[in-house]
């Protein structure tokens, strides 16, 4: 059995049965056949029920506001600009899918070459729960204008988010079996990556499971995007804006409780700007409270299990130990729900759980550098690559120190790493392969199929 508990009070909101083995084969068999029909279909018919998916989005947002914070945790501002970000989603590739997805000619001594993009068939995308709607549809949105079918296998606390995402698509237009959620255990996915209808899939997870993930993919030479963890570093070089940097880094990491790949988590400070880059952190964090996540005054809510609030906890009481120095927080708050306080951390180092691992809370991690060139260095001294900012008033080495030095698929100078439609997202080492969003994401479930014709003549 499948159990939803809300992490602002712990009370279970509701449980699911999983799909037996003979309802996946029906859901599969469905998405199998809805393919047949809907590659036929011409691309800006696929985007008219896009467009009524966004428009439903928009009708719909406080509603679905109100499902994401029960579920998750996330509070009310946060959930409806995640439901009015996956409306701008819809109205990207309303206005630029159907020019990316024509065949792109190429000059060569032939009657005619040109690429063309066709689709692959079903893809299965495995979902997370820190954000339940835009990460799916990032995926599945793209997917499905490109002429494929989508089985969502969503996390397991936000099934009710699920359910909702495929009675959008069905109030939407789109033919049935085009998207279908499937409520499932981890256990039920392995026979599904297996199954030869599956010809690709799509993963937003940990690193752990990606490793897992992957390694089923590649033995059924099945085509895969993994977006992973990420430990993303913040640069503050010795002429960065100190409180906008520290501005820029508080909201990055405590959006949605910390719980984000892409949020800010080593912040690397040179020695002339750490202990006034310290004082404006703590002084910023004044403003900053958790409480229920319907409640207007709380900035950040609890995080989404309490197994996640042990295993944070656990990091930072074992970085203390090997030498962190904790200026605020660490510390479990008493009374229901999940929450964590927000925690400032100094003096982390390589060898320490808060420099090493992907700390997934509202937990600021400062890294001393004795100067700008071990500042970088210590960046890139992880084995995650998503994302990665820079903070300097010289915009034009800022951007050369990014664009040469950094290694992450995601780099921004002064200001925090976040998703676009219009950029592709995704990294590099352990957080992952493939891109999502943009062009690049549109054709990622596509055959690029070269196609040469040679006249007679």
């Amino acid at each position: 059995m499948i159990k939803m508990i809300n992490p602002a009070t712990e009370e279970v909101i509701r449980t699911w049965e999983p799909l037996s083995e003979s309802e996946i084969e029906a859901a599969l068999a469905k998405a199998h056949f809805a393919f047949n029909d809907w590659r036929q279909t011409s691309v800006s018919e696929r985007l008219k029920a896009v467009q009524k998916l966004g428009q439903l989005l928009g009708e719909q947002k406080d509603s679905l506001a109100n499902l994401i914070s029960q579920e998750m945790g996330k509070i009310q501002s946060e959930a409806r600009a995640e439901v009015k970000k996956c409306q701008s989603l819809c109205e990207h590739y309303l206005q630029h899918a159907e020019a990316a997805l024509q065949p792109i000619p190429v000059s060569t001594e032939s009657h005619k070459s040109y690429v063309s993009f066709s689709p692959l068939g079903v893809v299965l995308g495995i979902m997370p729960w820190n954000f339940p709607f835009w990460q799916a549809l990032r995926f599945a949105v793209p997917t499905i204008i490109a002429g494929n079918t989508v089985v969502l296998k969503h996390a397991s606390n936000v099934m009710g988010c699920a359910e909702a995402l495929a009675q959008l698509f069905e109030a939407a237009g789109f033919p049935a079996g085009v998207m279908q959620n499937l409520p499932i255990q981890s256990g039920q996915v392995k026979g599904l990556i297996a199954d030869s209808r599956v010809r690709a899939l799509s993963l937003t997870g940990s690193t752990e499971v990606g490793r897992k993930v992957g390694a089923l993919a590649g033995q059924h030479l099945k085509k895969s995007v993994l977006e992973l963890g990420g430990s993303d570093p913040a640069i503050l070089l010795d002429d960065a804006p100190l409180e906008q940097a520290a501005q820029a880094c508080i909201k990055s990491r405590l959006m949605n409780a910390g719980q984000s790949c892409i949020a800010a988590k080593r912040l690397i400070v040179t020695t002339k700007n750490h202990q006034a880059f310290l004082e404006a952190l703590k002084e910023g964090l004044k403003a900053h409270k958790f409480g229920d996540p319907r409640d207007s005054k709380s900035t950040y809510g609890p995080l989404a299990r309490k197994d996640l609030r042990e295993d944070l906890h656990q990091q930072v009481l074992d970085s203390l130990a090997n030498g962190a120095r904790a200026l605020l927080g660490a510390q479990i708050p008493e009374g229901p729900g999940f929450f964590y306080g927000a925690t400032l951390l100094d003096q982390v180092r390589p060898g320490q759980r808060a420099f090493d691992e992907e700390l997934f809370g509202p937990v600021l991690a400062v890294v001393p550098a004795t100067s700008e060139a071990e500042a970088v260095k210590l960046a890139n001294q992880s084995p995650f690559g998503l994302g990665a900012s820079i903070y300097s008033e010289d915009l034009e080495r800022a951007e050369s120190l990014a664009a040469r030095e950094l290694h992450a698929g995601n780099c921004f100078v002064n200001d925090f790493v976040r998703s676009d439609p219009r950029l592709p997202f995704g990294g590099i080492g352990d957080s992952g392969w493939g891109r999502e969003l943009s062009d690049w994401g549109l054709r990622e479930f596509c055959n690029v199929k070269t196609l040469v014709v040679k006249s007679l003549c």
